[in-house]
Parts: C-alpha cells; sequence; structure tokens
C-alpha cells in the first residue's frame, strides 16, 4: 500500500487567516466535490508566496464562495492573500489517476490539469 496524490487545488488564494478559529482549512465546497476531497480530510497545504508547509485537515465552506481560510495555529504561517496549493492524497495498492484543478485569483474552477 502507497500513499498517493490524490487531488490537488493549485494556485489558490487565501481569503482569510483566522487564529481565533480552532484549527483546519476551510476551502469553498464547490472546489471539494470537484477534487473529490472529504470534510475531515488530511491535507498538506503549500504556500508558494512563503514556503510554508502545514498538513491540517478540511472544513468545507459555502458553495460557490471562493473561501480558503487558513484557521488556527497555521494562520502564523500561511496569511491571507498567499497563494497556495492545497493537496490531499489517498492509499492505493496501485496507481491511480488523481484529480487536480487549477483556480483563479478568485479560487473559481478554471480547469482540470
Amino acid at each position: 500500500m502507497r500513499e498517493l496524490l490524490g487531488s490537488k487545488i493549485h494556485k489558490a488564494t487565501v481569503t482569510e487567516a483566522d487564529l481565533a478559529y480552532i484549527g483546519s482549512v476551510t476551502i469553498d465546497s464547490e472546489l471539494l466535490d470537484k477534487i473529490d476531497l472529504w470534510e475531515g480530510q488530511k491535507v498538506l497545504i503549500v504556500s508558494n508566496t512563503s514556503g510554508a508547509r502545514i498538513e491540517t485537515y478540511v472544513i468545507r465552506g459555502v458553495a460557490g464562495s471562493g473561501q480558503i481560510c487558513i484557521n488556527g495555529a497555521a494562520a502564523h504561517l500561511i496569511k491571507k492573500g498567499e497563494e497556495v496549493i492545497i493537496i490531499g492524497f489517498k492509499f492505493s495498492d496501485t496507481p491511480i489517476e488523481p484529480k487536480c484543478i487549477y483556480v483563479d485569483q478568485n479560487n473559481k474552477f478554471l480547469r482540470y490539469l
């Protein structure tokens, strides 16, 4: 069994960074559905802006909102306005075809990669 890339949101823009929130990342549910990420699933977030890398879990955001909110202590590392890549992984015994999307500056779906 290997851990493989299962899904990716490429070049998303952080819309909020909420230190007071308990933790996790809130993502527009339309984006989650396009790449088959589940609420509660572990993700790796990589900032193209600062180079920070964090692991956290997903919270479903409002559909169509474009919301990408870094919550809790991670908001010290990744700030509002940063460009990020959000990566989900899957375990498999065989190669899989990941679902990867590219979004615009408002986190609206542009195309599959």
